[in-house]
């Protein structure tokens, strides 16, 4: 059984012992230091904190726990039910919350399960936030409400409408516009939360005709619920025969969106960002931002409307940071996360496939010839399997050293610049391993490089 704390949340498999798994013991722990960090942060003091789950199979039984360790903190729950992550984010703000905890793990297979942290903001902890309630909950350094003090529970399940009315306002999505494309589209919701949502999602963007695969919310994931190729082959099968304009895949708790093209193949899950981004850009021209592990293409896309692109460390929170920083109009990560602050600095699908939509309809191109139109890379993600024993940072600045000629950065690991291609190292927090990311031109010169840096660091070894 795994149980990881981070300073993103904590996460873990369920059942087995104490400390072996996501075990109610943990769940209390981590939930009360998490309230304590909201008494003492939360400018807001409204004594409400939200609290939306996917459909996980565990999910029940892990909001009784923290919704009961809430309100023994003191503080009055506002339970969303069934909710997608971005809605939880929107529900903070919108409910007025101190905070906000989203029980989901994301990609993660069905025995896994997750506590996610929100600020007043419904924004995820940053690393110095998120490590005093790691320190918090390893001290035991929180008490508890007395019998008069004690929290309430209240429901509130309006709050998937309010988060499809909001991306419905927003103004680059040309709802008349989508409707008059008559569009057809697949969309695959992994059985999770997804189901709920996306379908009166498009019923309001005006798309009439949708085919829906696995969209049951019961937890129980119909293929690996992470939305990379290997894992859409029915999607990619149902395109062709449903005779479909584009296929929608997402997530178990909808942050993330991957494309399917009328004919089948992939848009490719780094694209996602890139299409609406470029959307964006032609419509508000201004600044981006990715992280360093996504793909070139965005840069080029900014670039050729003008903008500035930036680049920043792996995780939604670090790339939320660098985009107030630059003050980008449009954000997010390689793996089909879009941040468009606009509607708010969280990864959201919705509002990634209404954007793309209306893209796709003032495009009055197929999803593959509007694919076409952005430049080519391929991404190579592999890694390198370490002992314990190994210096994995003297790795990294050993290959650091060795290319220094070229541009590097080393904000996140070592990503190393070469004017057609790219590699990026980072290490795990979790293993001793090395994970690498490498972009070229074609397959063949990105796998070239990711094997070209594997050699170098079996040599350091």
């Amino acid at each position: 059984m795994s149980l990881i704390k981070s300073i993103s949340g904590i996460r873990g498999t369920i059942g087995g012992k104490a400390g072996e798994g996501l075990n109610p013991l943990d769940i209390v722990k981590f939930t009360a230091s998490y309230s304590h960090w909201v008494r003492l942060n939360s400018t807001r003091k409204s004594n409400k904190i939200v609290v939306g789950r996917d459909a996980r199979i565990s999910g029940d039984m892990v909001f009784q726990i923290v919704s009961g360790t809430l309100m023994g903190m003191g503080f009055d729950v506002i339970n969303i039910g069934l909710a997608t992550t971005p809605t939880t984010e929107l529900a903070v703000t919108m409910a007025g919350a101190d905070g906000g905890i989203i029980l989901t793990a994301s990609h993660n297979p069905k025995h896994w399960n997750a506590l996610k942290l929100l600020n007043e903001n419904g924004e995820f902890l940053d690393a110095l936030e998120g490590d005093f309630v790691l320190k918090t909950a390893e001290a035991d350094d929180f008490t508890f409400s007395p019998v008069d003090e004690l929290g309430h529970l209240y429901e509130d399940f309006s709050f998937g409408q309010k988060h499809i009315d909001a991306v419905l306002a927003l103004k680059l999505v040309d709802i008349e516009a989508i409707r008059k494309a008559n569009f057809k589209v697949v969309i695959d919701t992994v059985n999770s939360v997804g189901g709920i949502i996306l379908p009166p999602l498009l019923k309001a963007l005006g798309v009439k005709k949708v085919v829906g695969l696995n969209g049951t919310p019961n937890g129980q994931f119909a293929h690996n619920p992470e939305p990379v190729p290997q894992n859409l082959t029915e999607i990619a099968s149902r395109m062709k025969t449903e005779k479909a304009d584009v296929g929608f895949v997402v997530d178990p708790d909808v942050d993330r969106l991957a494309i399917i093209c009328e004919d089948g193949e992939m848009f490719g899950e780094e694209y996602t960002l890139v299409s609406v981004a470029d959307y964006v850009l032609s419509h508000t021209p201004g600044n981006t931002v990715s992280n360093l592990s996504s793909t070139r293409a965005l840069r080029d896309v900014t670039r050729a409307h003008g903008g500035s692109y930036t680049p920043a460390a792996v995780g939604e929170v670090n790339v939320v940071t660098k985009m107030k920083d630059t003050k980008a109009v449009i954000g997010g990560e390689g793996n089909g996360g879009v941040i468009y602050p606009e509607s708010h600095y969280g990864r959201d699908a919705l509002v990634g496939i209404a954007l793309f939509l209306s893209h796709l309809a003032h495009s009055k191109k197929s999803v593959s010839e509007l694919k076409a139109t952005y430049p080519a890379y391929y991404i190579v993600k592999q890694k390198v399997e370490l002992t314990p024993k190994i210096d994995v940072d003297a790795i990294l600045a050993a290959v650091k050293s060795r290319y220094a000629k070229e541009e590097v950065n080393d904000i996140d690991g070592v990503k190393i610049d070469f004017s057609e291609k790219w590699v990026h190292l980072r290490k795990s927090n979790t293993e001793p391993i090395i994970r690498i990311c490498s972009e070229a031109k074609t397959q063949t010169e990105a796998d070239a490089l990711s094997a070209q840096i594997k050699d170098v660091i079996a040599s350091m070894i």
